[in-house]
């Protein structure tokens, strides 16, 4: 992973765990089921935004590498794993 990628991660990674500490709160302190729903929905929408920047440098760095590599076994392969995560995709 290129080191601004990990940076920009790391920073959108820290204020999902803040999200995630204030959802517990809500949940402790009972707050209304719909205000913590909107939360919810609010922390997955920021995971997929990191799992977007983090497919996005995978894409461009190492399929990018194995297809100009000429390796047809590693290209398949980056290729069969990307495909396989699009496939697990819950979007």
């Amino acid at each position: 992973m290129r080191k601004d990628i990990k940076v920009s991660c790391q920073k959108r990674l820290s204020r999902i765990e803040g999200q995630v500490r204030g959802l517990s709160k809500m949940v402790d302190e009972d707050r209304y089921c719909i205000d913590i729903v909107t939360q919810i929905s609010a922390v997955r929408a920021a995971l997929r935004r990191v799992e977007e920047e983090v497919l996005r440098d995978h894409v461009s760095h190492c399929v990018e590498h194995a297809i100009s590599s000429g390796n047809k076994t590693d290209r398949r392969a980056k290729i069969a794993e990307l495909m396989a995560v699009i496939g697990r995709s819950d979007r």
